[in-house]
């Protein structure tokens, strides 16, 4: 007998090819090809580019006395107050509906899902008139609102959450409902097996197992109604202190004031770039 421990092909047992040089081979970073390698450096040119270019060109001199103006902390003030509190009605609809796509089968689930992630490829602005068409104060159910309720939402601040809730609202339910098909659904069978109800097992089990892919899709539909723009300005128009928010307030200083529409956009983007870092550091596991 030899001293090599390694079974032998004449003693009947196959020989099995060593690992090591393969997972050397798929853990090696070898140079990539010139023509992947072109088309990446250019995209990345044309995705850097413009953000370069804003902060190259922005009046860091008179940058504290743009940023201190009580125009711009009256954007700023309401465009938080109404991203989150689109971000809360979103939280409280959108994850039982994230529930709903995810864990239970009814006709037509997959037409309900597209209808869902609509309002992520419609042009925001054809959601501010699909808006007015609906909640107006002659649409189809605003027309029912006012004469009952005297509720009118264009033209507000509730307005401005209404239509900050239709576009982000979908980043929410895509993310939850991602999260819930990866999550493991014999967990939610036990707790029924132990006479929880459906909705004790989604409180106590399913929500707590979760819990980070809600925060992620929190955080990303609040970045969404942060700088929302197309939707808000149709539906619920720019009125100082009532509902212009941050994205209004440059596209209205940008034909002014030039100046003041670079520094809000560099808030915007220093908010936008926080959002990404805190979502990359905190909910999405590292590779």
């Amino acid at each position: 007998m030899t001293g090599s421990s390694r079974p032998s092909a004449a003693a009947g047992l196959p020989e099995f090819p060593d690992a090591r040089p393969r997972r050397r081979l798929a853990g090696g970073r070898g140079g990539a090809p010139l023509p992947l390698l072109l088309p990446a450096l250019i995209a990345l040119v044309f995705l850097l580019l413009p953000l370069l270019a804003l902060l190259i060109r922005a009046p860091w001199r008179s940058l504290p006395s743009q940023l201190t103006s009580s125009a711009v902390w009256q954007a700023l003030r309401l465009s938080l107050q109404t991203a989150t509190t689109a971000t809360v009605v979103s939280l409280l609809f959108g994850v039982p509906l994230a529930w709903l796509l995810a864990r239970t089968t009814f006709p037509g689930r997959k037409l309900v899902r597209a209808l869902v992630t609509l309002p992520l490829v419609l042009p925001p602005v054809v959601g501010g008139v699909a808006l007015l068409l609906a909640l107006g104060r002659n649409g189809v159910v605003g027309r029912w609102l006012d004469s009952a309720f005297g509720i009118t939402l264009p033209f507000t601040t509730s307005g401005v959450v209404v239509a900050e809730t239709f576009v982000a609202m979908p980043f929410l339910v895509i993310t939850v409902e991602g999260t819930l098909r990866a999550a493991d659904a014999r967990y939610e069978e036990a707790a029924a097996t132990l006479g929880a109800s459906r909705f004790t097992a989604f409180r106590r089990v399913t929500l707590p197992m979760i819990a980070p892919g809600v925060a992620a899709g929190a955080v990303l539909a609040w970045a969404r109604a942060l700088g929302e723009f197309g939707a808000t300005i149709t539906f619920a128009g720019s009125f100082p202190g009532r509902t212009q928010t941050m994205p209004l307030a440059v596209y209205l200083a940008l034909q002014d004031d030039p100046a003041a529409a670079i520094a809000l956009s560099l808030v915007l983007l220093a908010v936008s770039v926080a959002v990404l870092a805190g979502l990359r550091e905190r909910w999405t596991a590292a590779a």
